[in-house]
């Protein structure tokens, strides 16, 4: 099929030619090529005409014809534009005709070799020297901080992250490095950089950052392992469509069922319902998948509308729910049931919290939970709310809940929005969804004015507003804010700059307050402060020595962090900071450790994010 549009183009082209001739002046054809040959005379045979002899080095004018190179990559070659010959029929061993008649036509392409490894032109290739969505002039981190760096530390800070952070800023800041422009490492082949970082995306519930990062890359340059990483990228999203182009380039790559799965319902999609469905047949049969699987796939590939069939979904037996199996049921319209849903892991959550095909009470539901690990924003938080007050149908809860949001921004007096405020904290389960509340809530909480008669609430005021990074806000607070508080501690942290160093008796009136476990805040406000350089060296000891901290305690990944820091290596400390970060609570978290991740991110010039996890962790600790 792909000779067609090339002999329509060779058509267009000699039909342009012949125009251009009509008009011209003069033949456009070289010297002595416009003039006719001598008629033979039909009673006299034509004296033969000697044939010129051949420079040296040089083949005889007949013995080749003349031939069009193609542009790279379309005569099937490696790039070098010269036509492949014709392959010997011996060289392909052809199934009977019964077997040929079943397979589809990705089957047949793959059995006769005639899959392209690249399905555009040399021309339009993209380079593989830097990959990412975020130049550095659109905020990424600068793009060659890993070229130099030994591969196998870069490897460990990305595998070896399992993607659950105890700070949302954190997470923030280390999607916006692992989403960057960057050149790979040399002794790394970009494409595995590139399926390193995705697969990390994915294991922090960052589906749509992961599967803009692999189609940075085109299909002909992709490894197993960006394969593999693309594949749950689509999954993670609920686009099983959106990997067909490299399905068509990679082809038979892969036989395990989960491709092969996602092959036919390319086929489906690509107007042959048939051979798509007839593959899952074959696959149901085999037990390849467990049926529900299959069911589901055969349902998704019968929206394509060529061969349509009644799919019935039955969950009868099915204990678990998987990526594939949830991304599944959303994609055709369908809801796992209940009890599958009861207390599944928080992937669940982020993939639901921005899926457009949910209801917005489900994606409301699971933004409880996005937000606070920072997969989703304040702002979107805000966008999700105002579409649930515009919608009549919905009633109830969230309806309430949408209602308690607006009058936070417009209700009549002060007091009234700070009921509203309070009223969306005090209905979360938890502090992990309390804490998401306060994203929701952050933009409001900055339209609160700096009141004495608010007092009570400036604390959990600064803290929300910190959630969005809305510091210059919160700084309003400041001449309110006792020395010693909770609003105290969490301005000393995130002022833009301080002109004092903190002093001893403030940090033991912090203390002598602080009803923490262990007293883990007062621990996180002095490495915070002594990662900013806002408490002086004596004073950190004589206060660390109080509660029993060992600031001075080294350990390989301090020794790392801290060379990634003094040679200024931006990425490096970024991945080594959310490699340090791992944990599902602040309680996971040392002040040790935080003292070295807020000194090494502030000394790379990420001096916002140092101060934003340092609050943060006095904010939850």
């Amino acid at each position: 099929m792909r000779r067609t549009p090339l002999l329509l183009g060779a058509a267009l082209a000699l039909t342009s030619v012949w125009a251009l001739a009509q008009d011209a002046p003069e033949s456009l054809l070289p010297p002595g090529f416009d003039r006719p040959a001598p008629r033979a005379n039909p009673g006299r045979p034509a004296a033969p005409t000697p044939a010129p002899a051949p420079s040296p080095g040089s083949r005889g004018a007949g013995s080749a014809p003349v031939v069009q190179r193609l542009p790279s990559g379309l005569d099937g070659g490696g790039g070098t534009g010269s036509p492949l010959p014709a392959p010997a029929a011996s060289a392909v061993k052809l199934p009977p005709l019964d077997v040929l008649a079943k397979l589809s036509p990705d089957e047949l392409t793959d059995l006769l070799g005639l899959r392209p490894k690249f399905d555009i032109p040399a021309a339009a290739r993209r380079s593989m020297k830097q990959i990412g969505v975020l130049a550095e002039s659109e905020g990424g981190l600068p793009a060659g901080s890993l070229a130099g760096q030994n591969a196998s530390l870069v490897r460990a800070a990305l595998i070896g992250n399992k993607g659950v952070l105890v700070s949302r800023w954190g997470h923030i800041m280390l999607r916006r490095a692992l989403a960057s422009r960057l050149d790979a490492p040399a002794a790394m082949n970009p494409a595995d950089f590139t399926a390193m970082r995705a697969a990390l995306l994915l294991r922090m519930g960052e589906g749509e950052a992961a599967r803009a990062l692999v189609q940075d890359i085109d299909s002909g340059n992709y490894t197993e392992g960006l394969t593999q990483a693309a594949l749950e990228s689509y999954i993670f999203t609920a686009d099983f469509t959106g990997i067909c182009p490299a399905v068509t380039i990679l082809g038979g790559a892969r036989k395990d069922p989960q491709w092969q799965a996602v092959s036919a319902i390319c086929a489906a999609f690509r107007g042959d319902g048939n051979a798509g469905l007839s593959q899952l047949d074959r696959q149901l049969g085999a037990n390849a998948m467990p049926r529900i699987d299959l069911l589901l796939a055969q349902k998704y590939a019968g929206a394509a509308g060529t061969a349509g069939r009644a799919v019935k979904i039955e969950w009868d037996g099915v204990k678990e729910l998987t990526p594939w199996r949830y991304a599944m049921s959303i994609a055709v319209g369908l809801q796992p049931p209940p009890a599958l849903l009861k207390g599944v892991d928080a992937q669940f959550d982020y993939m639901a919290a921005s899926a457009p095909m949910l209801g917005l009470e489900v994606r409301a539901a699971a933004a409880d939970r996005a937000a606070g690990a920072g997969v989703m924003s304040s702002a979107a938080m805000v966008d999700l709310y105002g579409q649930i007050y515009a919608e009549d149908d919905i009633s109830g809860d969230w309806s309430a809940r949408a209602d308690q949001l607006r009058n936070a921004y417009v209700a009549g007096d002060a007091n009234g929005r700070m009921t509203a405020i309070r009223q969306l904290w005090d209905g979360a389960r938890g502090t992990e969804q309390r804490y998401s509340r306060q994203v929701l809530t952050a933009y409001a909480a900055a339209r609160m004015p700096a009141d004495s008669a608010l007092r009570g609430d400036a604390g959990e005021l600064i803290a929300s507003m910190l959630t969005a990074g809305l510091d210059q806000n919160a700084m309003r607070w400041a001449p309110l804010a006792d020395v010693g508080s909770q609003e105290w501690g969490l301005l000393a942290l995130a002022a833009p700059s301080r002109s004092a160093p903190v002093d001893l008796a403030a940090l033991e009136k912090f203390y002598s307050s602080d009803n923490s476990e262990e007293a883990r805040k007062s621990g996180f406000l002095l490495a915070g402060l002594a990662g900013l350089g806002r408490v002086s060296p004596q004073t950190t000891d004589e206060f660390a020595k109080k509660l029993g901290i060992d600031m001075t305690r080294q350990t390989r990944w301090t020794g790392l962090i801290s060379q990634s820091a003094e040679v200024r290596n931006t990425v490096l400390v970024a991945l080594l900071a959310g490699a340090g970060m791992q944990g599902s609570s602040w309680a996971k978290m040392t002040p040790l450790y935080l003292y070295h991740i807020v000194a090494a991110l502030r000394r790379v010039g990420l001096d916002a994010e140092a101060r934003m996890i340092a609050a943060e962790a006095v904010a939850r600790g």
